[in-house]
């Protein structure tokens, strides 16, 4: 059985509007492509063709992610996160002791880096969960490095 996934409504509303924007728009534009490039004649030397093919095999592959994903969601209900101690759907401000720098994550189920969402399971996440404003967490590194980081506040 696969790992629940915990969202927010709106993370999970979010994945929602882009598996079917991908379903919709996303394989028309490639079914489009297909068709424009197979007008080009002989497909065996046809680098267009196999481009849009490419492409839709990536894109095929990201929907059936996508649909694993909501399939295996759990929703986190909002209005019980709590402020006091850092956990699933806590917005948690950390002080890097090593870079000197201040950085805010979301933790959920799912790491996603370029929107500022961490997982429970990653370095830092694991690190942090249960610790309360002021506790310092020690972040093991995959290549074995310790860094310190100091929460300096949790919200929702």
């Amino acid at each position: 059985m696969e790992k629940k996934t915990v969202f927010t409504r709106e993370d999970y509303n979010k994945l929602s509007e882009e598996l079917n924007r991908l379903k919709t728009e996303g394989r028309d534009d490639i079914a489009e492509k297909i068709k424009e490039a197979r007008s080009h004649g002989d497909l065996s030397e046809n680098a267009e063709y196999d481009e849009a093919m490419n492409e839709q095999a990536k894109m095929e592959a990201e929907i059936a992610k996508l649909e694993a994903d909501l399939r295996n969601a759990e929703i986190l209900d909002e209005e019980e996160i709590s402020t006091e101690i850092v956990h699933i759907g806590s917005k948690v401000k950390l002080y890097d002791e090593e870079y000197d720098e201040e950085v805010e994550y979301k933790i959920l189920g799912k790491s996603d880096i370029a929107n500022g969402i961490i997982s429970d399971l990653s370095p830092v996440g694991s690190a942090v969960m249960g610790k309360k404003v002021g506790d310092t967490a020690e972040v093991h590194t995959p290549g074995g490095k310790i860094i310190k980081m100091r929460i300096l506040g949790i919200s929702k």
